[in-house]
């Protein structure tokens, strides 16, 4: 097939995304400019000077961050180890690091909801070994929201380690320790290094979707607000459909500011790509 050809089979994908992704978010976009018929910028200055929303911002981007740093933190060494392993256990152990994404979110959010209510297991078992005396304060909190995404996105982040780090050449190691690097000296240079695609890649995985999860935020956070309950809220609650548009439109900008932000470091980490 010659080549000029072989972009009509990308056309019914394209009008695909065109009538259903990219036209909707156009719309949206263009709906927060106006309101009751006038052009006006009211909705996002508005929002920006609400302390409530300024907030709800804040906690979100932190959740978000300290999730994407811990998933990156645990999941490299198991990436490592997995990718040093032979064909068939990197296959038993790369199934097990996939098994948690063939679960319901919702199923995973009330198991740890159980985990860490007052009287759950977490609280039991250290009031029992006597570290503690009265349950702690974990469901319902920033840190019961990040513990719930860590579990949930911490397997997107190890597929995609995986994938870089078993085609790194283990002779580059082997060419550092003939130079006088010792172990750690080599790893430090030369393999994470050559990991930062794939770090940057699950990292942005990692920080999209805690920054747009709904499900997990929503059960283990209770009466905290982060962007996605707070949309939900606005429009499905009180059928503010103008401040929901504008609060979607935010949660794009700042998407598409932490890729940005993220290929660059990419660039500076790794310039050769």
């Amino acid at each position: 097939m010659k080549k000029k050809y072989l972009f009509y089979l990308l056309l019914p994908g394209l009008l695909f995304l065109m009538v259903f992704m990219v036209v909707p978010i156009l719309l949206t976009i263009g709906s927060t400019f106006f309101d009751k018929g006038t052009f006006t910028f009211g909705g996002y200055l508005n929002f920006f000077k609400d302390p409530y929303f300024l907030k709800i911002v804040w906690t979100t981007l932190r959740v978000s961050l300290v999730t994407t740093i811990l998933c990156m933190l645990l999941g490299f060494p198991v990436a490592y180890f997995i990718s040093k392993q032979g064909p068939r256990q990197k296959a038993i152990l790369l199934a097990l690091a996939i098994f948690p994404l063939l679960t319901s979110s919702v199923v995973r959010s009330f198991s740890w909801m159980i985990i860490l209510g007052k009287k759950g297991l977490f609280n039991n078992a250290l009031i029992a070994i006597g570290l503690i005396k009265e349950p702690l304060d974990i469901l319902y909190t920033p840190t019961a929201m990040m513990i719930g995404l860590i579990h949930l996105f911490l397997p997107l982040i190890i597929i995609t380690l995986v994938g870089v780090l078993e085609n790194i050449d283990p002779d580059l190691i082997k060419a550092a320790e003939s130079l006088g690097a010792n172990r750690f000296t080599a790893f430090v240079k030369v393999i994470v290094p050559l990991s930062v695609p794939g770090l940057i890649i699950g990292s942005i995985l990692v920080f999209v979707g805690s920054l747009t999860a709904y499900t997990t935020p929503a059960l283990l956070g209770g009466k905290q607000r982060v962007i996605s309950t707070f949309l939900y809220q606005n429009a499905i609650t009180l059928n503010d459909w103008y401040l929901a548009s504008v609060i979607a439109v935010i949660m794009i900008v700042i998407t598409f500011v932490v890729i940005a932000l993220m290929n660059k470091l990419a660039t500076k980490l790794n310039p050769k790509g």
